[in-house]
């Protein structure tokens, strides 16, 4: 299978039916633009062809199976997955990965069977929500030389990601007409919501610091990224979010921070100040947060607080 599919701009299949001799590049092609993310699509296809090419099978043979070779041969794939050590997360992602295309293929009547009886590793969310506090925070703010443009926008973007906990595709998407410096909020386009978005309020600290970064970078078209490049070569193209995970990373470690930092990991730290703050009041907090569920800050603020910890100290004392 080759790698170069063409999965944009296709006709709707309505118009263009897959023939009986099946065009399974042409299956794969239409899953995949069923996926709204870019970047689903590209990991999407990405394990699929990792799957194939691990078993030495093809897409069509795959999808032509009965129930019962698919079932066999898939949980092969995940044993192996296992064996090499992957981590639970990767390992669901790449099965969810399969099932997807099982189900679209099965629906389309390019395969005689589903994949429901396969299941996923367990895991436990939100297991480690430790990050750092907000005089460690600050000491990495305090660490950025805002005389140069890369320092300004570091700056503006490290204190968007502490004051409103955003995902670092929240603001990689995020262009100069979603920002409002007199109503102070921005428009994000969050996880899950598709083109749906949602209006977040903004600090007054965080406004300042954004429109000092468009000052200096002399950009005002609305429909220009909010942060971009300043990189010779790469000027003003849109931060992707790979690209945030490395300035946040740089700038920690130029801070002196030893932990492995990520926008994540500014994401679990400023929830977990917030919850200080507010003296642990997880609906306010859940505002900031955007998680749909009450349970996950509840985890938050369980692993602020140290219950185990406080337990085994009151056992230990015991004797």
């Amino acid at each position: 299978m080759t790698s170069n599919l063409v999965l944009i701009n296709s006709k709707v299949s309505h118009l263009s039916p897959v023939p009986l001799s099946t065009d399974w590049e042409r299956v794969l092609a239409d899953w995949l633009n069923t996926k709204r993310s870019p970047h689903t699509r590209r990991v999407y296809q990405k394990d699929i062809e990792n799957f194939l090419a691990d078993l030495g099978t093809e897409l069509g043979k795959f999808l032509s199976l009965d129930r019962h070779g698919a079932y066999a041969l898939v949980s092969r794939y995940k044993g192996e997955l296992v064996t090499k050590g992957l981590k639970s997360a990767t390992i669901n992602r790449r099965l969810a990965a399969i099932k997807s295309l099982v189900a679209f293929s099965y629906n389309c009547g390019h395969s005689d069977f589903m994949l429901e009886s396969v299941k996923g590793e367990k895991l436990s969310a939100y297991r480690d929500t430790s990050g750092v506090d907000p005089e460690t925070f600050k000491r990495v703010l305090g660490g950025i030389d805002r005389g140069t443009l890369k320092g300004i926008r570091d700056y503006a973007l490290l204190l968007l990601l502490w004051s409103n906990a955003l995902r670092r595709s929240e603001v990689s998407k995020a262009s100069i007409a979603d920002f409002d410096p007199v109503a102070k909020t921005l428009r994000i386009f969050g996880k899950g919501r598709g083109n749906n978005s949602e209006i977040v309020s903004l600090g007054t600290g965080t406004v300042t610091a954004i429109e000092a970064w468009l000052e200096a970078r002399g950009e005002h078209d609305p429909d220009k990224a909010l942060f971009v490049s300043v990189n010779p070569g790469y000027k003003d193209g849109r931060l992707c979010t790979q690209a945030i995970y490395n300035i946040v990373s740089d700038r920690c470690k130029d801070a002196g921070i030893t932990k492995v930092m990520s926008p994540h990991r500014i994401r679990h730290s400023s929830i977990t100040a917030a919850l200080e703050a507010t003296g642990g009041d997880v609906r306010r907090v859940q505002k900031l947060s955007r998680h749909s569920s009450l349970n996950t800050l509840l985890i938050y603020d369980d692993n602020r607080k140290n219950h185990q910890g406080e337990v085994t100290d009151l056992l230990d004392s015991l004797v």
